[in-house]
């Protein structure tokens, strides 16, 4: 997507969740797994859209990252939906390796008794 057209779709983004973000959720596009979520500022979605790789918002470190800058899996868009609220994204993407910082292909790897049973 060139400049003016990730700039006139970012504009028009509810960033209403915390320091002005919007959520994004990573979907396998093949599988259609759910990779991983995350939050992003204008500019994670801007540079999102204009190099086709994710880009995110760190709360914790309140920093602009690059999914897979250190590890190499980064995460190629090949599609993006829209919520109807305009607060949150649906990324469909290529991973090039594991989207987990633990190795795993998918941050939901645990199931919901492994967490109950400790």
């Amino acid at each position: 997507m060139n400049e003016e057209e990730a700039k006139a779709l970012a504009s028009k983004m509810n960033f209403r969740h915390e320091e002005n973000t919007i959520i994004a959720v990573l979907q396998h596009f093949q599988t259609k797994d759910v990779l991983m979520v995350g939050n992003m500022n204008y500019e994670a979605l801007f540079l999102t859209l204009t190099t086709g790789k994710a880009h995110f918002y760190s709360l914790s470190r309140r920093k602009l990252w690059l999914k897979g800058e250190t590890s190499g899996n980064f995460q190629i868009v090949e599609g993006m939906k829209v919520d109807c609220d305009e607060d949150a994204v649906i990324l469909l993407v290529r991973p090039l390796g594991p989207t987990c910082h633990t190795g795993n292909s998918s941050c939901f790897y645990r199931d919901h008794l492994d967490i109950r049973n400790g």
